[in-house]
């Protein structure tokens, strides 16, 4: 575990340099004890693959402080847990959604549809958000369908699209530019800064995509526009302690 000053106003507590869960499990463990007892100063944190990012007011506290106190909590064990949610998600895979779907077949030797049930019948983590409001990082993909990003990114990647790249998978909450390859789309929303929790998904959580047709996507997503569908997390297994 390393310390690294971040500016004058953030630390970043690195706990390894690869992209695995045990290491999301740390990360996210010490996120959550900084939550439930801040030390002086602090602002807020933010996980990622393999560590967090610690904001701090310099006017109230310093970084050797901020270390210090992280090394304490650290130090003192494992906390409660939190219950971790798996969400269901649908998910359609239909060409008019899916531009990469018969390229991402081809350049892994397997069919449309056996790309799509591997994908689908995968219980993704959700390692951290980034890139953009509510966009979640997912792993872990099968390695058959581990490809390198695209050579030719797409400067307008659809809302709701759902791709993959390298080891990962992503949904897109709005439009944006991507160099991954996509394979389908989901019609539900992911971000609303009018909700309680902004970010439909959170770090920590599971995810599981089920396969509908292009009638069903149109009515969801008529439904999700309209605010009356929205998922729900079903509450699993707490992450280990320690």
């Amino acid at each position: 575990m390393r310390f690294i000053a971040a500016g004058d106003t953030a630390v970043v507590v690195e706990f390894g340099g690869r992209i695995d869960r045990a290491l999301s499990a740390r990360v996210l463990q010490l996120a959550r004890q900084v939550r439930a007892a801040p030390p002086a100063g602090v602002i807020e944190v933010v996980p990622t693959f393999r560590s967090l990012l610690v904001h701090y007011d310099p006017l109230a506290t310093s970084g050797k402080n901020v270390v210090a106190s992280l090394r304490a909590l650290t130090a003192s064990g494992g906390d409660k847990g939190r219950p971790r949610r798996r969400w269901i998600i649908p998910a359609c895979y239909a060409p008019e959604l899916a531009p990469d779907l018969a390229e991402v077949a081809e350049r892994t030797g397997l069919g449309a549809d056996e790309v799509v049930a591997r994908h689908a019948r995968t219980l993704f983590h959700v390692y951290m958000i980034g890139f953009s409001p509510g966009h979640p990082y997912m792993g872990d993909l099968p390695a058959e369908l581990a490809l390198p990003r695209r050579n030719d990114p797409r400067l307008r990647v659809p809302a709701g699209s759902i791709a993959i790249a390298s080891t990962l998978s992503v949904i897109h909450p709005a439009e944006n530019p991507s160099g991954w390859h996509v394979i389908g789309a989901t019609p539900i929303r992911l971000f609303d800064a009018c909700w309680e929790r902004p970010s439909l998904l959170a770090p920590g959580d599971a995810v599981r995509f089920d396969p509908i047709g292009l009638p069903e996507y149109e009515a969801i997503r008529t439904a999700a526009s309209a605010g009356t569908y929205l998922p729900v997390g079903e509450e699993i297994e707490s992450w280990p302690r320690g």
